[in-house]
């Protein structure tokens, strides 16, 4: 088993935004809308940073979307170790609940960890994880996936086929999958949004570097 290794080395990262212009952003975790309701630790700015690899890899992905009618939005690509901290953190405050009518309706914020959904060492904190949905060009809106991103429920599993999800969204949704996988992702089991670079060049390594462009220049 591969040594966990924890390092503040931004080299091998960049913005996302150089790699793919057309990419849209709207990184949740620089807001105060999301599953904890204020600004997460170590986002410094609104922006998308990934390892080179998985940059190149999303690159594809878009250049096949645009060619369909469609831009990639993100919502979350690195974050750093502290972020993770604080979603920990986060959960072990029992009294904090205010966006759970919102995020986790079904569920105590403590099963969001058991279930899955919260993870203490996040992929995303090894640089090649991507969280991200479709824009239909035409209509300038996001493509209908059943579920809006961060709903942590049964719901958002990609290969839900309850009554609460129609034909079309579970076809929207295997329609980002397949794209992703083709080139490269590996999706997540409880999160149609997640996407993980298959050989992500860093798998045992966590990056603590806050994500902001001036952790990219001082390398």
């Amino acid at each position: 088993m591969a040594l966990r290794s924890i390092t503040e080395d931004a080299s091998d990262f960049v913005l996302l935004s150089d790699y793919v212009p057309q990419i849209i952003q709207e990184i949740r975790y620089h807001s105060t809308y999301n599953f904890i309701g204020e600004r997460i630790d170590g986002y410094e700015e609104p922006i998308a940073l990934l390892t080179k690899e998985a940059a190149r890899a999303l690159k594809e992905v878009s250049n096949e979307m645009n060619t369909c009618g469609y831009r990639l939005k993100v919502f979350d690509a690195y974050r750093p170790v502290v972020a993770v901290k604080h979603f920990t953190y986060w959960g072990i405050e029992d009294q904090d609940v205010r966006m759970k009518p919102y995020f986790y309706p079904n569920l105590e914020k403590q099963e969001l960890f058991n279930r899955g959904y919260i993870a203490k060492l996040s992929s995303h904190s090894r640089g090649s994880a991507v969280d991200l949905t479709l824009l239909d060009m035409k209509t300038g809106k996001e493509v209908d996936m059943g579920s809006p991103f961060d709903l942590f429920s049964e719901v958002s599993h990609p290969s839900y086929r309850g009554e609460e999800i129609t034909d079309e969204q579970y076809e929207n949704r295997m329609f980002l999958q397949s794209c992703m996988v083709r080139n490269g992702f590996v999706p997540l089991e409880c999160e149609w949004w997640h996407f993980m670079l298959d050989k992500e060049p860093y798998p045992d390594t966590y990056f603590t570097f806050p994500v902001a462009k001036e952790s990219l220049m001082r390398h």
